[in-house]
Formats: structure tokens, C-alpha cells, sequence
């Protein structure tokens, strides 16, 4: 396959990098004998398609009390699909790791159970779903609990990386383009005319005038 510039250049620019932290992380699996490779297939399975992460946003958005962090969460995941899947991913063009059958990826990705993935490698688009979900919630919330929606962003990363599906770089580039998305969908939320946070008052004041005048 004829790699891009870009593609060319990350891999070659980043080699180290991601060779020295893929076989670190790789260590938890010898560590642990495989006892966490479920934990981290669970972990990336909840960013597939971004699915959970768009019904929690979903959910939060019609709770009254949570509304301004499900906006925030809709417009960073919205805002994060767009300039990874259809932009970057598309221009960079990046194989995936175990894509080289000669790599030190390939044989690690044999063991971690061979899952594959249908679109480009850079950056993360997991990793960029998950920190554009969750820095809103961070940002937003009580930063005493709050740092535990990042916790998840991280681990999301390190599943990633742990099921050699992705080059430690890729992450990186996720873990960015998704913050960056996160923190603009939180500048736009909380910049929205209050009535839209008060969208169900507004829709149970005009029924109750509707049924006023009906009975008058």
C-alpha cells in the first residue's frame, strides 16, 4: 500500500514512540496473564461507533438537570466525528498497526486476539469520541468526581493500544482532536439562549394556556 506523506511522516517521526509505549502497555498482558484483556475489549467496545457515548449524550439532553452537559456532549462528539472521520482519517490515511506483517505490531496483535477495524488508523477515533464526550463533563461538572469521565478517556486510549489496534500516536492525536472538540462543544452549550434548556417548561406552559382556553 502507498502511504501517504503524512501517513510517512507519522510513522516515521513517531517509530520510537509508538514501539517503546505499544510493548509497555503490552506488559499488562503479561503481567496479568490475559485477565485483562476482557476489561479492555469492554472498554473499546463502548466506543464503537461512538453508539453509548451518543445515547448517554442523548439521555442527558432530555433530563432537565443534565441538559447542559448532554448538549455540550452531543456538540463535542458531533463536532470531533467530523474533522476525524471525514477529514483526517481521509487525508492521512494512516494503515492500521498490524496492517505491516513484518512489524513488532503484527505478532502482538496475533496474541491480543486479532480484532479488526474497517477504516483508517490516525488518529483514534475512539480515543477522540471519548475526550470529546467526556471533557465536557469535566469541565462542567464538580471537578471532586468530575476527573473521572477523563479516567475514562484515558483507559479508552490505553484498550486501543493494549489491542494493537492502533499506534500509541494515534491515541495522542485522539486524546487532542478530542479535547479540542470537547471544549468547543462546551463553549457553544453554554452559550445557547437559556430558552433552550428550558424547552419542556416552555412546551408544558403552552399546553397548560391550550387547555385554558379551551375550558374558557
Amino acid at each position: 500500500m502507498q502511504l501517504t506523506a503524512a501517513a510517512q511522516w507519522i510513522n516515521t517521526a513517531f517509530a520510537g514512540f509508538d514501539q517503546g509505549v505499544t510493548l509497555a502497555i503490552h506488559k499488562l498482558y503479561e503481567a496479568g496473564g490475559g485477565f485483562l484483556t476482557p476489561f479492555m475489549e469492554l472498554i473499546s467496545l463502548m466506543g464503537k461507533g461512538g453508539i453509548f457515548l451518543i445515547l448517554l449524550s442523548l439521555v442527558l439532553t432530555f433530563l432537565k438537570k443534565t441538559r447542559r452537559f448532554g448538549t455540550a456532549m452531543c456538540l463535542g462528539l458531533a463536532i470531533g466525528a467530523l474533522f476525524v472521520n471525514l477529514f483526517l482519517k481521509v487525508v492521512i490515511a494512516r494503515p492500521r498497526p498490524y496492517a505491516d506483517l513484518n512489524s513488532i505490531f503484527y505478532p502482538l496483535w496475533v496474541l491480543m486476539g486479532e480484532h479488526m477495524e474497517s477504516d483508517m488508523s490516525f488518529p483514534s477515533g475512539h480515543t477522540n469520541a471519548a475526550f470529546a464526550a467526556m471533557v465536557p463533563l469535566f469541565i462542567l461538572g464538580d471537578k471532586r468526581k468530575s476527573w473521572l469521565a477523563l479516567l475514562f478517556g484515558v483507559l479508552m486510549g490505553i484498550s486501543r493500544i493494549y489491542l494493537v489496534v492502533h499506534f500509541p500516536s494515534d491515541v495522542l492525536g485522539g486524546l487532542i482532536t478530542g479535547t479540542i472538540a470537547g471544549i468547543i462543544g462546551t463553549l457553544i452549550a453554554i452559550n445557547l439562549p437559556k430558552k433552550w434548556y428550558r424547552w419542556d417548561l416552555l412546551k408544558k406552559k403552552e399546553r397548560d394556556d391550550s387547555c385554558s382556553d379551551l375550558a374558557s
